[in-house]
C-alpha cells in the first residue's frame, strides 16, 4: 500500500502516526458529515492539505473510510461488529465460485 502511495507522489512527506490516528478519530466522530475540503477546514489540529490528502488516501485504500455519492467521508471499519454478525446463523461467508 505504501508503494502505491509512493508511486502516486514520490516527493511527498509522510505523516507521523499520531497525525494519522488523530484524523482517524476525527472522521469517526464526524462520520458522514463533511466533504473532503470542509473536513480539512474543520480539523482542530491544523495540518497541510497535502498531508491530509495523503492520510485520507491511505484510509480509503486500507478500507477504513469511504466516500459516498455526495462526496461525504464516512468511517466504515468496524471489526467488532463483523465478528458479532458472523456468529449469527443466517450470516456467513460464502466463497465465490466461478
Amino acid at each position: 500500500m505504501l508503494e502505491l502511495l509512493k508511486k502516486q507522489n514520490p516527493s511527498a512527506r509522510y505523516p507521523r502516526l499520531d497525525t494519522v490516528l488523530f484524523l482517524e478519530e476525527f472522521i469517526k466522530k464526524y462520520d458522514g458529515e463533511f466533504r473532503k475540503k470542509r473536513l480539512w477546514q474543520a480539523l482542530t489540529k491544523k495540518m497541510m492539505y497535502q498531508t491530509f490528502s495523503l492520510i485520507l488516501d491511505y484510509l480509503i485504500v486500507s478500507g477504513k473510510v469511504s466516500v459516498d455519492a455526495e462526496g461525504k467521508i464516512g468511517w466504515i471499519y468496524y471489526p467488532e461488529d463483523v465478528e458479532k454478525r458472523l456468529k449469527q446463523a443466517h450470516l456467513f461467508w460464502r466463497k465465490h465460485e466461478k
